[in-house]
């Protein structure tokens, strides 16, 4: 075939290729109306068809300013069906689906596509729970949807299945930030005995523990500035989480040029001066793709490991709630660090050390579970997080929360008689506990638990302390 017959039988598939087929419907919030007319679907169906209700279907949810209603309408603004959806009280990550209705007669799909757009809502709303009590008749297209079945109800008098939608976000940020890294640095020594996995590096026959950290490239190329401060306050968390005082900075700077590079270390040299750490030397390299690391060096005789923790112990949660989310990083990046004094930011730095608690580890990358589940792993066991017990701030959701860097915020395990130093601006509070096994269960208001990291997260190993090795 020559390239013009080639070149016309392309055109000729092309051409009559059939457009794909739209339904005759689209989702969306509802407005009032909308609101209205499914309430109308409702109670024609699970009141006058089905009996479920006596005189009405109406409950607490329906008053609700939280709870969200999707709807379906049809090409002439009608109301097809509808679905809601809202937390379970107050808002801690669990949310419920219900009251999915689709009118008679009605296009097939609705049903599903109305399931899968309340999935999705309650994923953006921070849900790390969804939860649905359904027929049993419709057990088994929840299940071909993804849901899985968790118990038996009986509403009005018809056997319902209890089902819940299974949100792999932690899993999911855990799993692309620290797995491989097992498998990666088999074979080095790292940390020394007893120091495998954490923040620092103890250096031997000295009080001083080495840190390293590198921005982003992409954050660097967006936020030159905020990368350059992020450098000095991810690397002092690190000497930090381990109780060391921070001495001082090397930084190594990538920029396509000089103006670039200014910009970088502005922001090093802002996050410096409000720390009080000197940046000591480094390396700039012009004409390259943005890029940014920083290496801290601090001193304890006394560092304290994430490995240190036994089952039995408690978990608390040492965070700066102040600030907000950082402009163009919302759900990703909590900005409390920038509005501090020197003072304040030294003082809650501090707070490992003078703490001294048998295990601690610093929230970075793999978010609040991902740290718990790697302070967890180092120390040769497992974890459950009470979610309604986590300091958060307001307006951050619970999945966010619970997966974004939150500035500044640390770990600490130990025994219930032992209590955390005051941190100035921070809320400490207990949110959990180490137990036998490994990865981390979430435990809910209701006493019940839900996986969310189902084992080792990075693939290191349990650390053993010094006393442990022959």
């Amino acid at each position: 075939m020559t390239e013009q017959m080639a070149w016309e039988r392309n055109v000729l598939l092309v051409d009559h290729r059939l457009p794909v087929a739209r339904p005759g419907w689209q989702l969306e919030e509802a407005d009032p109306a909308g609101v209205r007319a499914h309430r109308q679907l409702r109670q024609q169906a699970f009141v006058e068809d089905q009996g479920l209700f006596a005189g009405s279907d109406l409950d607490d949810a329906d008053d609700d300013p939280a709870t969200v209603v999707l709807v379906a309408r049809g090409v002439a603004g009608e109301v097809l069906g509808g679905v809601r959806l809202a937390p379970v009280g107050v808002d801690v990550g669990w949310w419920t689906g219900s009251r999915l209705v689709v009118a008679p007669g009605s296009t097939p799909g609705i049903g599903p596509a109305l399931v899968a757009a309340a999935c999705a809502r309650a994923e953006q709303a921070g849900a790390l729970r969804f939860d649905a009590t359904v027929q049993d008749r419709y057990a088994a297209m929840f299940t071909r949807l993804g849901w899985a079945a968790t118990g038996t109800a009986d509403i009005g008098g018809r056997p319902h299945t209890a089902m819940t939608w299974p949100i792999g976000r932690l899993a999911a940020l855990a799993q692309a930030t620290k797995s491989p890294l097992g498998g990666l640095l088999a074979g080095f020594h790292l940390g020394g005995p007893g120091f495998v996995g954490d923040d620092g590096a103890p250096v031997p026959g000295t009080d001083v523990v080495a840190a390293c950290d590198a921005i982003l490239p992409s954050m660097v190329e967006r936020d030159p500035g905020w990368a350059g401060w992020c450098g000095v306050l991810v690397n002092v968390n690190d000497l930090s989480a381990m109780g060391a005082a921070p001495l001082g900075l090397l930084d190594s700077i990538g920029a396509r040029d000089a103006s670039f590079a200014a910009r970088v270390v502005a922001g090093l040299r802002a996050g410096s001066q409000a720390w009080g750490v000197p940046v000591l030397g480094g390396h700039t390299q012009l004409g390259v793709p943005a890029a940014l690391s920083v290496t801290a060096l601090g001193r304890t005789d006394r560092p304290v490991p994430a490995s240190g923790g036994r089952p039995g112990q408690h978990v608390r949660l040492t965070a700066d709630l102040g600030g907000d989310w950082r402009p163009g990083a919302t759900g990703r990046q909590w900005d409390s660090t920038t509005g501090r004094t020197t003072a304040e930011l030294q003082l809650m730095g501090s707070v490992v050390a003078r703490t001294a608690p048998a295990a601690a580890k610093d929230v970075s990358m793999a978010g609040l579970v991902g740290t718990l589940g790697m302070l967890a792993e180092a120390s040769g066991c497992g974890a459950v997080l009470d979610v309604a017990a986590v300091p958060r701030p307001t307006s951050a959701t619970v999945g966010d929360w619970f997966t974004c860097f939150p500035g500044s915020a640390f770990l600490t395990t130990d025994g219930a008689d032992r209590s955390v130093a005051p941190a100035g601006p921070a809320t400490t509070a207990t949110c959990g506990e180490l137990v036998p096994g490994s990865g981390v269960r979430l435990r809910w208001p209701d006493g019940s638990t839900t996986p969310a990291l189902a084992g080792p997260v990075t693939g290191l190993g349990a650390s053993r302390t010094p006393e442990e090795n022959p």
